[in-house]
């Protein structure tokens, strides 16, 4: 029966069949659970950027949590530490 018609070369493809199935598995496992890279091999972070002083400030300011004065205030102490000690 496996020998009519080529039969053998289904018998020595299936041994290969599964190797290549079983290393697409083990290549899939390890692409999902590393940590993401760019194309240069940097890795990506998955946390959200962080925002700076002055984006928590203009936030703040903007849903009315603080004043204008309290804002211009802050504005310009961020700006003076930003330049540091003279």
């Amino acid at each position: 029966m496996y020998w009519n018609g080529g039969g053998w070369a289904w018998m020595a493809f299936m041994p290969l069949l599964w190797i290549i199935l079983i290393a697409l598995v083990v290549w899939v496992v390890i692409r999902v659970t590393h940590h993401a890279t760019d194309r240069t091999g940097t890795p990506v972070s998955t946390e959200p950027p962080r925002e700076t002083p002055e984006e928590i400030l203009d936030r703040r300011f903007a849903s009315g949590e603080i004043d204008a004065d309290t804002y211009t205030q802050a504005r310009e102490r961020l700006a003076a530490h930003r330049k540091g000690p003279r």
